[in-house]
This record gives C-alpha cells, structure tokens and sequence, in this order.
C-alpha cells in the first residue's frame, strides 16, 4: 500500500533548490519509501531520528542518499497514512535536523 506524500511549503523550495540530477535522485528514494515509510523495526524502510544535535526529533524519519549527500527528514501521519516530508538537504554538519527541528516547532509537528 503506498503511502501519500505530502510536503511541508519549505520542503518545496528545498526540492526546488537541487539539480534536476538530484531532484529525480530524492523523487525515487521518496517514491520507494512512501510504499512501506514505517520503521524498520515494523518491517518497514523507515530509519528513526530520535535526538540529534541537541535536536529533539522523536518520531521523526530519515532517507539517506549517502552518494548524493543529501537527505530527507519525514514524518509519518498513521491516522491517514500520510508521509509529510519536512526537510530535504544536504548532510553536512546536521543542518538538516536543526532545520527540521525549526520546522517541527513552526507547524506544531
């Protein structure tokens, strides 16, 4: 059962700040986890965030691209099997989950 997937507003113009190259890259990774998002540990493709950096994202996901050095943090919505993809960046230095973290707060998460 796939999974749909919706994407926060700055999620958008992350996506959108990528090569084309890349932005197929991170469409791909999506398109195949949106098929099973749930944790691995429910036999899912889904790697779980907890703290990171002083950033608290329980509940949160991550996709890597290890060879594009990018990754994309997202949060499951179980009551209407929704993925809400929060963040998509680059992996240096965790900028990515101080983003996420910034966007949890921003819309509630």
């Amino acid at each position: 059962m796939n999974w749909s997937v919706e994407y926060l507003p700055e999620a958008v113009k992350d996506l959108k700040k990528l090569g084309r190259d890349r932005q197929t890259l991170v469409l791909k990774a999506i398109a195949k986890v949106k098929t099973n998002p749930l944790p691995a540990r429910e036999g899912g493709y889904g790697k779980p965030l907890g703290n990171k950096s002083g950033n608290d994202l329980t509940g949160f996901f991550k996709i890597k691209l290890r060879d594009a050095g990018i990754r994309v943090v997202y949060k499951l919505v179980r009551t209407e099997t929704q993925m809400l993809i929060v963040v998509i960046g680059a992996r240096a230095d965790d900028e990515v989950y101080d983003a996420a973290e910034n966007r949890k707060i921003k819309h509630g998460l």
